[in-house]
C-alpha cells in the first residue's frame, strides 16, 4: 500500500480570520445535531492549527493523536481516532479526504472495538448515508448507499473484488471500513455484480504497528452469548522491518431473537515487511459461522396489506432452519519505489467459500393466508483477483501531475445445486414448528454441485490529477476500459443459458479547489458500470444481450478537515438505466430510468475537548423515471427512504477519568414495497446508550464496556429494500472486557 505523504509542493497557510469564520459556521451548523444527544459543541481556537508559510517536505505518516501509533499504510484519524482523514481510492490509491473530489466516510478499529461491533452492519450504523438490510432467503447483508443497494458480493478487500466473504463479514481482523458515496467504476472496476450504484465499501486487515500489542478481549450479551478475542502483533528486525499481526476470536450463544442461535469463529495472519524502497505483505483470514433458526426476511404478496411487525424478540422461523458459511482467502502485495516519486505495485489475492443451508422466508398474504417453503441450497464460490499499476507525480513548469495507471482482473466461479418444498401454511406472529418439510423438485449434484456461473471483469485504467497554484486547484481526469464476460448454467443440466460479453469505456472527472489550508470544494462527475440484461421469453427481441448499464453521477461539495474534527456537505444526481418489456412494441431494452437527488451532511471528530461525535443527516428525493406507458413515473423507488439522520455522542466525564457515555440516535423514513407505491412500511428511530470505563488494573490497560442497543424493544421494518421486509433486532445488552498485556 502506498503510505500517506504530504505533498512536497502543498503550502500550508496561516489560519485566517476568514478560515476561522468558516470553521466557526461548520461548528455553529453542527450545533443542532449535538443538541440531540445534549452535548454541546463549541469551536475551538485556532493556535494549534497554525501552520509555517513554507513548502512542506515529504513526510511519512506512521502515527495519529491515538495512543498506539498506526502503521504508515493508513491515514492518521480524527481526534478520538474513530474516524480517518484519508482512505484508500482505488487506482489513484491511499489519500487524504480534502485532497479527493469523492465522497468517502473511513471508520476505524478503534471505534470497532469501542462500539462493541461485532459484524460491518455494527459499524455503518453510525454512517447518515448507509442502511443495512437481509438478502432474499439468505443470511447475506444488502447496504443501501444513496438509496441503491449495494450486495455483500460486490464488497472489495484490500482494494481486491471477489476476495470478501459474501454473506456475513466478522469485524475483529479489520483495521478500516471504507465506505465510498457515489458511482465508483473509474476508480475500482466494475464490481462483481453490478450493485455499487449508489456507493462501495472497501474492508482493510489489521497490520503490525510500531509498538508490540498483546490485547485479549472477553465479551457475552444478555441472551448468552459469550466470546473472545485475541489481537497480537509485534515488528522485528533492527529498524522493524518485519511486522505479524493474528487475530483470533469465537463467539457462541443464543441471540436476542428468541431460539435464534449463532456460533461464529474467524482467524487472521497478516505479515508483512517495510524496506526503504520495498514492501511486501501476506494475509490469510478463516472466517466460519453457523446460525440455526435465523430470522430472515419477509415477502409482501401484491394486493396485501403490509403486515405490522411482530413482537421485536419473535422469532418465525422455523427450527430446522440453519446456514453454514465458510470462508478461506489469501492475498499478497508487493510495492517498490523504483524512483523517488514513483512506486510500482503488484496485488493478488484467492477465495474460496463454502455454503450450505435450509432456509425458509414466509410470504405474507392479507387475503389468501401466509405460506412459506423450505429451499435447501449447497453452494461453492472460487475466486481469483488481481492487480498492478505505477503511480507517481512529476511538474512541468509550475503545474504539478499525479499520474496512476494500472489494471484489474477478477475471476468468480459458482457452483450450486437446490432443492425446493411444496409450500406450507405459516403464521408471522404466532408461529407454528412444522416438521421439516420433504423436496417437491430439487438440481444438481448436492455432493458435487455443478458451475451455474462464471464471471470475469477485466479492466485498464489511467489518470493524471493536475495540480495548480501549489496544489490549491487539483482537477482529475482519467478512464477506465472495462470487458465484462459472464456465462451462466443451468443447475440441472449444466447447459450454457446465456452469455455476456461487451466492454465499455468510464471516464472520471473531478476538481478539488482549496480557498484555505483546511476548507476544500469539490466536484465530480463519475460512472457505475453493470452488465445489460438479456431479454426474456415473451419479448419480440427474446435472447437478445443489452449493452452495459451506464449509471451516471453528478457531485458537488465541500469538505472541512482539521486534526481535531471534519465536516462535509454533498449535493448529488444519480441516474440509474432501467429495462423492460415495452407493452406496445413488446421491444425489451434501457427504456426507463432511477434518479436519485441528494444532499448529504456529516460532521466527525471531536469538535470540543471531551465531546466526540459522528453525526449527520441524508435527504433522498428519488423518483421513477420514464416507466411502462407512464405507468410510474414520478413514483418513489422500492426501499428508498427520504431522509436518514444518526448522531454518535460520546462525553468524557470529566469528574471521573476514564469514564465515557456514550449515545446513538437512528432515524430512517418510510419505504415504499412496490412500484406503484402503494404499500409501505413508516419511519423508524432507534436509540442506543452506552457506557465505558479505562484504568489500570494490576499495571494492564484495561477498559470495561457496556451497550444496549435499541433501548426502547422497539418492533419495526427497518428495510423493505428489493420488495422484501428485514425487522429490527430487539434489545441487546452487550458487555465486554478488554485488556493489554
Amino acid at each position: 500500500m502506498q503510505v500517506f505523504q504530504s505533498s512536497p509542493l502543498r503550502v500550508a497557510l496561516r489560519i485566517s480570520p476568514i478560515n476561522s469564520a468558516v470553521r466557526s459556521a461548520f461548528l455553529w451548523a453542527a450545533l443542532p445535531l449535538a443538541l440531540g444527544a445534549g452535548a454541546p459543541v463549541f469551536a475551538q481556537t485556532g493556535s494549534a492549527d497554525a501552520a509555517a508559510e513554507t513548502a512542506l517536505p515529504a513526510v511519512k505518516v506512521t502515527a495519529s493523536g491515538e495512543t498506539d501509533p498506526l502503521p504508515g499504510d493508513f491515514a492518521p484519524t480524527y481526534e478520538g481516532g474513530q474516524v480517518a482523514r484519508g482512505a484508500q481510492f482505488g487506482i489513484l490509491g491511499n489519500k487524504e479526504m480534502i485532497d479527493v473530489p469523492f465522497s468517502m466516510s473511513s471508520y476505524t478499529s478503534k471505534l470497532m472495538e469501542e462500539q462493541q461491533a461485532r459484524t460491518i452492519d455494527d459499524v455503518l450504523d453510525n454512517d447518515p448515508a448507509v442502511r443495512t438490510g437481509f438478502g432474499f432467503g439468505n443470511f447475506s447483508r444488502v447496504y443501501i448507499i444513496r438509496g441503491f443497494q449495494l450486495t455483500g458480493d460486490d464488497i472489495s478487500m484490500n482494494g481486491l473484488y471477489g476476495i470478501t466473504p459474501r454473506q456475513l463479514v466478522a469485524v475483529e481482523a479489520i483495521e478500516r471500513v471504507d465506505v465510498f458515496k457515489g458511482a465508483n467504476a473509474f476508480l475500482n472496476g466494475a464490481s462483481p455484480t453490478g450493485s455499487a450504484v449508489g456507493g462501495g465499501i472497501n474492508l482493510e486487515l489489521k497490520r503490525a504497528q510500531d509498538k508490540p500489542l498483546t490485547r485479549v478481549t472477553a465479551d457475552t450479551s444478555g441472551s448468552g452469548e459469550f466470546g473472545a478475542h485475541v489481537d497480537v502483533g509485534r515488528r522485528f528486525g533492527s529498524e522493524g522491518q518485519f511486522g505479524i499481526r493474528v487475530n483470533t476470536a469465537y463467539r457462541d450463544g443464543e441471540t436476542s431473537i428468541d431460539n435464534e442461535h449463532r456460533r461464529n469463529g474467524v482467524t487472521a495472519v497478516s505479515l508483512d515487511y517495510r524496506g526503504d524502497r520495498l514492501r511486501l505483505y501476506g494475509d490469510f483470514l478463516y472466517q466460519r459461522e453457523r446460525i440455526n433458526e435465523g430470522r430472515s426476511v419477509v415477502y409482501v404478496a401484491p394486493g396485501s396489506a403490509v403486515p405490522g411487525a411482530p413482537s421485536a424478540t419473535h422469532n418465525f422461523a422455523q427450527p430446522w432452519t440453519y446456514s453454514n458459511l465458510e470462508d478461506t482467502l489469501g492475498m499478497v502485495r508487493a510495492e517498490y519505489d523504483f524512483l523517488p516519486a514513483w512506486t510500482a505495485y503488484v496485488a493478488g489475492g484467492a477465495h474460496h467459500s463454502n455454503e450450505h443451508g435450509d432456509y425458509s422466508s414466509p410470504t405474507f398474504d392479507s387475503v389468501n393466508g401466509t405460506t412459506a417453503y423450505r429451499l435447501g441450497v449447497p453452494r461453492k464460490t472460487d475466486a481469483l483477483a488481481a492487480e498492478a499499476g505505477v503511480r507517481g507525480h512529476f511538474a512541468t513548469g509550475q503545474v504539478t501531475h499525479q499520474v496512476a495507471a494500472g489494471a484489474a482482473i477478477t475471476h468468480i466461479e459458482d457452483r450450486s445445486a437446490y432443492d425446493l418444498s411444496a409450500t406450507f401454511p405459516t403464521d408471522l406472529y404466532n408461529t407454528t414448528p412444522v416438521p421439516r418439510p420433504p423436496a417437491a423438485f430439487s438440481a444438481g449434484d448436492f455432493a458435487d454441485p455443478p458451475v451455474t456461473a462464471r464471471t470475469l471483469l477485466k479492466s485498464v485504467a489511467v489518470s493524471d490529477t493536475l495540480g495548480l497554484l501549489n496544489d490549491r486547484v487539483l482537477f482529475t481526469i482519467g478512464a477506465r476500459h472495462q470487458q465484462i464476460h459472464q456465462n451462466n448454467y443451468s443447475s440441472a443440466t449444466s447447459a450454457l443459458t446465456d452469455t455476456y460479453d461487451d466492454s465499455i469505456t468510464t471516464p472520471v472527472f473531478g476538481l478539488v479547489v482549496k480557498p484555505w489550508q483546511n476548507v476544500a470544494f469539490y466536484a465530480n462527475r463519475t460512472e457505475a458500470l453493470a452488465k445489460g440484461d438479456t431479454a426474456p421469453t415473451g419479448a419480440a427481441n427474446f435472447g437478445d444481450t443489452l449493452s452495459p448499464y451506464r449509471t451516471k453521477q453528478y457531485e458537488v461539495g465541500v469538505k472541512y478537515d482539521t486534526n481535531r474534527f471534519g465536516a462535509s456537505f454533498a449535493a448529488y444526481q444519480i441516474e440509474k438505466p432501467t429495462a423492460y418489456v415495452d407493452s406496445v412494441t413488446k421491444i425489451f431494452g434501457t427504456n426507463g430510468n432511477q434518479r436519485h437527488r441528494g444532499l448529504e451532511a456529516a460532521v466527525y471528530g471531536e469538535p470540543y475537548r471531551g465531546v466526540r461525535l459522528i453525526a449527520g443527516a441524508s435527504y433522498i428525493n428519488a423518483e421513477l423515471l420514464d416507466t411502462d406507458g407512464g405507468a410510474t413515473d414520478g413514483n418513489r423507488p422500492i426501499g428508498v427512504p427520504n431522509f436518514l439522520f444518526n448522531l454518535n455522542a460520546e462525553y468524557d466525564v470529566p469528574l471521573l477519568t476514564g469514564l465515557t457515555l456514550t449515545a446513538r440516535y437512528i432515524h430512517t423514513g418510510n419505504q415504499y414495497l412496490n412500484a406503484q407505491n402503494t404499500q409501505s412500511i413508516p419511519s423508524w428511530n432507534r436509540f442506543d446508550f452506552g457506557a465505558r470505563y479505562s484504568a489500570s488494573v494490576l499495571g494492564h490497560y484495561t477498559t470495561f464496556r457496556a451497550s444496549v442497543l435499541n433501548v426502547t424493544n422497539k418492533a419495526y421494518w427497518a428495510s423493505a429494500i428489493g420488495g422484501y421486509l428485514s425487522q429490527g433486532a430487539p434489545r441487546t445488552l452487550l458487555l465486554s472486557l478488554t485488556t493489554d498485556f
